[in-house]
């Protein structure tokens, strides 16, 4: 009984130590996705605007950036109209982009 309990206890360490080693690292995803655009420190670029003190990221809610990061803004949808290219839609998922909107939040800070 003794062997079997610890068989059980040592299965749940595992899975817990697996499902946070799989949490999502925003800093790391920004990094590869929005750093090439947005600046490796957001600080903006030619390219893409500043996630420093950006308004709308520091005042609008975690779904609406969400939104923009799954969506992308092209066209009349275009927020920053001195950016000759769009923000692009990504390829996340839900954690990913949760991890990313958390980063900018830090950022925009």
């Amino acid at each position: 009984m003794k062997r079997l309990f610890g068989f059980g206890l040592a299965a749940a360490v595992v899975l817990s130590v697996a499902s946070f080693a799989a949490a999502a690292d925003g800093g790391a995803i920004f990094k590869s996705k929005c750093s090439t655009c947005h600046g490796a420190e957001g600080q903006g670029t030619a390219m893409a605007p500043a996630f420093k003190g950006n308004e709308f990221i520091k005042n609008s809610a975690e779904n609406d950036i969400a939104q923009v990061i799954k969506n992308g803004r092209n066209g009349a949808e275009k927020k920053y109209k001195q950016f000759a290219i769009g923000m692009p839609k990504q390829t996340m998922n839900d954690e990913e982009v949760k991890a990313v909107v958390a980063q900018l939040k830090s950022i925009a800070q």
